[in-house]
């Protein structure tokens, strides 16, 4: 298991609401998203599959490209690929922008 912690100080929307998306299993992930305690952004990766830190770092970067929120994100991996974990990211917004 590896832990992975990434920040982003530059989220300007405040988010209001919590999302919980997907589900751990072989080759899925689950996503939480709740609104930050800061006005930044802060994601915490619990995943099964060691030494793809660089990987998530440019999932995570390319999110919040597109995504102002200040918001917390738990993502718990059990082996997701990269396109999968973006998809359950876009998933969660789409329930905390509704």
């Amino acid at each position: 298991m590896e832990q992975l912690k990434f920040d982003y100080p530059s989220a300007v929307r405040p988010v209001t609401k919590r999302a919980h998306v997907g589900v751990v299993g072989s080759g899925d992930m689950e996503v939480l998203m709740q609104p930050a305690e800061t006005g930044a952004a802060q994601v915490s990766i619990l995943t099964s599959v060691n030494g793809f830190g660089a990987s998530w770092k440019a999932v995570m970067d390319r999110f919040f490209a597109k995504y102002d929120g200040a918001v917390r994100i738990d993502i718990n991996d059990a082996g997701a690929t990269p396109g999968s974990v973006m998809l359950r990211l876009e998933q969660a917004v789409e329930v905390i922008e509704k």
